[in-house]
């Protein structure tokens, strides 16, 4: 088909063209960016754009109209509109009404592009060595394949919206079914109002459509067996299978099976019902998995969103706002109050307050000048500053921290390499029972004794699927979580209540964690001065400050009774303090330096200052009128539950090591308080993710409780992360653990709620396999020559259903678990 061509502004009209590349209008009389291909002159909005038509000017040029196929100049299309995200282009208004109309009729046929960045990998859930750079299913178990990174714009895993489509559809139908048969067998006279024939048919009606969505669990079942790695599929789709099959026979030829298989059936002995409600059941599982896992990339997404999505780059010819993928090092940035800082770098020129919380941990924002290191992602406070870009890209420190925590976020849950372990000797052992079974009743069997034989193999593999185990750790997780929400502790999965049970080792943060996160007024020393007037000083100089620590300062003066003031002829004296005027007094305050400039002697406050700080506080002298007043400390205080929470804590014999981005002397200061076992101050991230590494490499299974995104990392690489409620969203999306009201006291209960919780998983798994263990022999007919026992497909199936009330019955007692 044609392409309507680019052509010039017509006179008369605006004088603008379309940007190819993002399709925004742009005035031809600016001064923009412009590039010549095949003829024709492009112009673009921003550099960005030029760059990228550049690279790929055949991707740029043309667009498809989805309405009449005609392709389209994309410089000079005049109509243009947007769908979920994309942009589409069209040869007239026509075209474009029947498309704003109808936008998913003229997209049904077209591929949904995909919402990954390039070069993405790919990896199974359940098998994590299986790793390729396309979406697609695993070739191990047939599961979709997820992301190993999760992008910042997020969609929803089409697998589990497809699995919630299929819940829905099949769920009513199994239960109707469900109904049907089991009002038989309590009896009720269903059959005997249709006909025990038409009975039979309605059956099959209903179980057909679930087998038939049900498809992707005998597709995972086939893979298994292809790949030769038995699991929980295997047996799904050989029971589920066997037992609709084994339903048309009987309804096709009732009249092979013995009359005493008939199990009061008269004429049908059909199992449709068994083969819909377990599938159904399986769906339910899956979609509770597949909605857990959406959760885990929220983590990493949080950690995404802490960077803008722009930065402000300075040029010769003025500021320009550039995507930061565009950014390269060496770049001048202009970073303004209340912006995330970009990426890393270094200030050349300005000054400003940075919050580094999510590095360092620390609620008290930094002083940045000239020369000083930033990083991207902390946010700036107060001033403005440039800074030339050192690290970009998968360089910044931002990025090394999502990388380690989708890293960590990948491991899988002990337990369930446990129970892959099992079904890999279970499965191919049910297997060769039912084979055993059919061959042995084929030979010896009473006549007729392939329709005994095929009952016999049938009841087997039934009474084998393993719908309880698949219920085992999911039903206790669900009851222990409710039981934990109502003690303040959110459980992330089953692999946090496994591991915590068995913990040896906690990492602790101090900030927000052991402390309440925020810098509070502590001590007040007044020389000469009453304390109300001394403090109406105090916070009359430091609401004309911006150091990050006069807020404290105020707030805390004001609550001790400070009168409302305010200061003249302010000035802050870089690294030392501030001074001015309130009323006729000349106020200063600040360290010891800053009193040696004034020439005030310190005196005996002097030594208080150094126990202060000795405690972890920072103290400041005040000054007034040429003479030391007194002076003021302010700290992060510990929180009140703290002393407490750590003592139960060694009771329960846990190691307690404290790792803070803070400086050495407050960290030791509050370790002392706390009697706390090891300390590691000054640490970032990366180091407190490579002390949980030494931990493990010395054999002990370590948590890690904290509130920040630099404890994200770390709390993702640990046995068990533990998260304060009140802190980052990151941590707690990171965390298996989260502690609701940042109690530390939660961890004790936590630990408690883990143990009962393995117990009671422990006890569902007897109950799966005993069932098992006892059901396929009798199911093979180990007791026919004894007292000529068989055990029928509907007995097995009411056996497994046994075996699921059990295991379902014994979770909800973690209800009334003693925290």
């Amino acid at each position: 088909m044609s392409a309507h061509d680019a052509t010039p502004p017509v006179e008369g009209k605006e004088a603008v063209t379309r940007d190819p590349v993002c399709a925004m209008l742009v005035n031809l009389g600016a001064d923009k960016p412009t590039a010549a291909h095949d003829g024709h002159v492009y112009h673009f909005c921003s550099e960005s754009c030029r760059r990228k038509f550049e690279a790929d000017p055949e991707g740029y040029r043309t667009a498809t109209d989805p309405v009449c196929g005609m392709d389209v100049a994309r410089a000079a299309a005049d109509h243009v509109a947007s769908h979920a995200g994309e942009r589409f282009y069209f040869c007239s208004a026509r075209c474009l009404s029947k498309f704003e109309a109808e936008p998913e009729r003229y997209l049904a046929d077209r591929p949904a592009p995909d919402p990954m960045p390039a070069g993405t990998e790919y990896t199974c859930p359940m098998h994590p060595e299986i790793v390729q750079d396309h979406p697609g299913d695993c070739p191990k178990c047939g599961m979709a394949l997820e992301p190993m990174t999760p992008s910042l714009d997020h969609e929803p895993n089409p697998e589990f919206i497809d699995f919630k489509r299929r819940l829905w559809i099949t769920a009513p139908l199994a239960l109707a079914i469900f109904i049907l048969e089991m009002g038989v067998h309590i009896g009720l006279p269903f059959a005997d109002w249709t006909g025990h024939r038409a009975f039979g048919w309605i059956q099959f009606a209903l179980a057909t459509p679930v087998i038939w969505i049900c498809r992707p669990f005998f597709k995972r079942g086939w893979a298994s067996v292809v790949n030769r790695s038995p699991n929980m599929w295997t047996l799904i789709a050989l029971g589920t299978g066997a037992a609709y099959l084994f339903s048309i026979v009987a309804l096709l030829a009732p009249d092979i099976f013995p009359p005493a298989m008939r199990s009061g059936m008269e004429s049908y002995p059909v199992y449709f019902e068994a083969a819909a409600v377990i599938l159904v059941l399986v769906l339910l599982g899956q979609v509770m998995e597949l909605a857990a896992r959406e959760r885990t990339g929220d983590a990493i997404r949080a950690l995404m969103d802490l960077a803008p999505k722009t930065a402000r780059r300075v040029t010769e010819a003025g500021d320009e706002d550039v995507p930061l993928a565009d950014l390269q090092t060496g770049d001048i940035l202009r970073v303004r109050p209340g912006e995330s800082i970009p990426v890393d770098g270094t200030v050349t020129e300005g000054r400003s307050a940075v919050n580094e919380s999510m590095i360092t941990g620390e609620p008290v924002p930094v002083e940045k000048t000239e020369g000083d290191v930033v990083t991207g992602g902390t946010m700036n406070k107060s001033g403005s500053f440039l800074m030339r870009a050192e690290a970009v890209g998968a360089d910044t420190t931002l990025s090394r921290i999502v990388g380690m925590v989708a890293k960590a976020q990948r491991s899988r849950a002990p337990i369930q390499a446990v129970a892959d372990r099992v079904a890999g000797y279970f499965v191919p052992a049910v297997v060769a029972v039912a084979v055993i079974a059919f061959l042995a009743w084929s030979l010896i069997g009473p006549p007729p004794a392939l329709s005994y034989a095929f009952v016999t193999a049938v009841s087997v593999l039934i009474i084998a699927c393993p719908c309880a185990l698949g219920l085992a750790t999911p039903m206790s997780v669900m009851v222990a979580t409710g039981r934990g929400a109502n003690a303040g502790v959110l459980i992330r999965d089953a692999e946090a209540l496994e591991r915590f049970a068995k913990v040896d080792v906690l990492i602790v943060d101090k900030t927000g964690t052991l402390t309440e996160g925020k810098p509070t007024l502590t001590d007040v020393e007044a020389v000469d001065l009453p304390e109300a007037e001394f403090l109406t000083l105090v916070a009359a100089l430091e609401r004309g400050s911006e150091h990050p620590l006069a807020e404290a300062i105020v707030s805390g003066a004001e609550e001790r009774g400070a009168d409302r003031s305010d200061s003249t002829e302010f000035e802050a004296v870089t690294g030392k303090g501030v001074r001015g005027r309130v009323g006729d007094r000349h106020v200063a305050l600040g360290n010891a330096a800053l009193m040696a400039d004034l020439a005030v002697e310190t005196g005996p406050l002097a030594a208080r200052a150094t126990e202060l700080q000795t405690k972890g506080k920072t103290a400041m002298f005040v000054a007034v009128d040429g003479r030391i007043a007194g002076l003021v400390a302010v700290a992060d205080r510990v929180k009140e539950t703290t002393p407490a929470a750590i003592r139960a804590l060694h009771e329960a014999g846990l190691r307690i090591i404290m790792a803070t981005g803070d400086a050495g002397p407050t960290a030791e200061a509050v370790a002392r308080q706390l009697d706390i076992d090891e300390v590691h101050s000054e640490v970032s991230p990366e180091d407190k993710h490579a002390l949980v590494e030494r931990l493990h490499a010395e054999g002990l299974s370590v948590a890690m409780a904290g509130d920040g995104v630099n404890d994200a990392p770390a709390l993702a690489k640990a046995d068990v992360g533990i998260a304060m409620g009140t802190g980052a969203d990151v941590a707690v999306e990171s965390a298996g653990i989260t502690l609701v009201k940042g109690d530390l006291g939660g961890i004790v209960r936590a630990r408690r709620l883990a143990q009962a919780t393995m117990r009671n998983i422990r006890q569902n798994l007897f109950f799966a396999f005993v069932y098992n263990a006892a059901g396929v022999p009798l199911a093979a007919g180990l007791l026919y020559p004894f007292f000529g026992l068989l055990l029928s497909p509907i007995v097995a199936a009411a056996a497994m259903s046994l075996s699921s009330v059990s295991v379902i019955g014994n979770a909800l007692t973690l209800r009334g678990a003693r925290l």
